[in-house]
């Protein structure tokens, strides 16, 4: 069941920040194959210039990905939207875990859909602005600053994991707290050749879907 978000005037937004803003995003996401009604309502739903700088926020409805400062992006809507119509393909989850918040607006769609959402990430500036979003907005998603290549240990098995930052591989710890039948979406490669990447638990077994090429900003260690 959806979470229904109560906008303030300032969230709503006017002009290129308004809902027909955010209409017009949403039907450029329809024609270019974005079918899953629930995700494209999350995001006809979510302020998207609230996740980005006041300077930026023209841009906000964008097809783009735009930078949200110490090197991150927020992902382009067209990418947000792909993953979560992965992610939710069988059903929505019940908990889903988060690797790189950043802005907070992936974890906001998830949570906009009424999943649980936990999302960890390892710039700390940047996750007490996405906290701060998340509190204005009234959207329930713990957080944590971490290492997101560990997870969360505590809160798993989770039913869905979605990584927004490319590693080389998928990380081991994270394959270890998917549940059986769940499904995690991660860019894996390189910087310069990435692909999407849908895995569900079966069993022993877990099912691997290519989904395309895609550019992330590395998943690194440590934090800061």
């Amino acid at each position: 069941m959806m979470t229904r978000l109560t906008l303030q005037p300032e969230a709503r937004g006017l002009g290129m920040t308004g809902q027909r803003a955010r209409d017009r995003l949403v039907q450029r996401l329809r024609e270019q194959g974005i079918a899953d009604e629930r995700v494209l309502r999350a995001i006809g739903t979510l302020p998207r210039h609230q996740f980005i700088d006041e300077a930026l926020a023209s841009r906000a409805y964008e097809d783009t990905a735009l930078p949200i400062g110490c090197g991150q992006t927020i992902s382009q809507p067209w990418v947000v939207a792909r993953m979560t119509e992965a992610l939710i393909e069988r059903g929505l989850p019940g908990r889903a875990l988060e690797i790189g918040t950043g802005s907070g607006y992936q974890a906001a769609v998830l949570a906009t859909l009424g999943i649980e959402v936990f999302t960890v990430e390892r710039i700390d500036e940047l996750l007490r602005d996405a906290r701060r979003r998340f509190r204005q907005l009234k959207l329930d998603v713990r957080s944590r600053h971490d290492d997101g290549r560990l997870g969360w240990a505590e809160h798993a098995p989770f039913d869905a994991i979605i990584v927004t930052a490319g590693g080389a591989a998928l990380e081991a710890p994270l394959l270890e707290q998917l549940a059986p039948g769940g499904t995690l979406v991660a860019p894996v490669g390189g910087s310069s050749a990435q692909r999407l990447l849908r895995l569900r638990r079966e069993g022993e077994v877990l099912q691997r879907d290519d989904l395309g090429a895609v550019v992330f900003v590395p998943l690194l260690a440590g934090v800061q």
